[in-house]
């Protein structure tokens, strides 16, 4: 897709960002998920495309959120199917805490899987490790694998592992097998793409997280290198069928990266709300606002990282 089009895309992002940033640590995860989507929304129609949402926040009858099949941009240019989360990590931004992120991926019409809103099995790894994991294989010999594709010992791996009561036994295999472990209390996209981010000092993501989180992440991934292998996993009897009504019916199935987002005309763009791994937080300076975004190309598989600074007058209108 055009490079323009990206560019546009960041826009997107540093709204969001910019508008749910002012409700860092206040405690009211509502009212920043509401700032983020009311702004991510309006900047949308100023993007030259015909974009429809292909994994949102729900069904249309959950409006305010940006819906699953909800059109965005002004109606001009290319049919572009987009995936967004406009405040990953909501309850980190509540509480002050690192990792949130507003992000999109989009990709030619067709391009991008959905999934019903449940959870997907994953194991994620950057470019060395891609090829050399199973997600059918134990943890230990997973990890074994991961540290001779990185030319490391298994004890200098570190593993990202959201920190959940599902993932008991998880975690005491991969503590069995000597890594060293990074545990998040949200924030699955932050630490699926860091792997395969330079300088991250991350190494692998495992775990069960969300299957429209997985999906973006693919994206990143076709953008910069790296692999993620998945199957779905509901985690009730309604998202069981959900699952089957949408034709879902082997959950043993492995879902690989081009399987989740296809092709190489692919974008990933993000832009950090609070510290995290790879992007820094929206920094309220004293006449300007800086913001710190990412945008990946499958085309080209470049990764660039835009520091941006706002005029406080054209950010608010004033």
């Amino acid at each position: 897709m055009d490079r323009n089009l990206a560019l546009e895309f960041i826009r997107v992002t540093e709204a969001a960002a910019i508008s749910c940033a002012k409700w860092y640590g206040k405690g009211d995860k509502n009212s920043a998920d509401g700032a983020a989507v009311k702004a991510m929304r309006e900047r949308f129609n100023h993007v030259d495309c015909k974009g429809k949402i292909v994994i949102g926040e729900g069904e249309k009858d959950e409006a305010p959120m940006l819906y699953e099949g909800e059109e965005v941009g002004n109606g001009n240019g290319l049919e572009v199917d987009i995936a967004v989360d406009p405040l990953e990590c909501t309850s980190n931004l509540a509480k002050g805490k690192l990792n949130s992120i507003s992000v999109l991926a989009a990709g030619p019409k067709g391009s991008l899987k959905t999934f019903p809103g449940t959870y997907m099995e994953h194991i994620i790894v950057g470019p060395k490790a891609a090829g050399k994991i199973d997600i059918n294989k134990s943890v230990k010999e997973n990890l074994m694998n991961i540290a001779n594709a990185l030319d490391k010992k298994v004890e200098e791996l570190t593993v990202v592992v959201l920190e959940r009561d599902r993932h008991t036994q998880l975690i005491k295999n991969i503590r069995e097998a000597g890594a060293r472990l990074r545990l998040i209390e949200h924030g699955t996209i932050v630490g699926g793409i860091a792997p395969a981010i330079p300088n991250t000092g991350l190494d692998v993501l495992m775990g069960t997280g969300g299957a429209p989180e997985a999906v973006i992440i693919a994206a990143a991934l076709k953008c910069v290198g790296g692999e993620i292998q998945a199957k779905l996993s509901p985690h009730n009897e309604k998202t069981r069928e959900d699952a089957i009504k949408m034709g879902y019916t082997d959950l043993q199935k492995v879902y690989f990266t081009d399987d989740l987002a296809k092709g190489n005309e692919l974008m990933f763009i993000a832009t950090g709300i609070s510290d995290g791994p790879f992007l820094k937080g929206v920094n309220f300076a004293s006449h300007n606002i800086i913001t710190y975004s990412v945008v990946m190309r499958a085309k080209t598989k470049t990764i660039r990282f835009v520091e941006t600074h706002h005029h406080v007058e054209t950010v608010y209108g004033l």
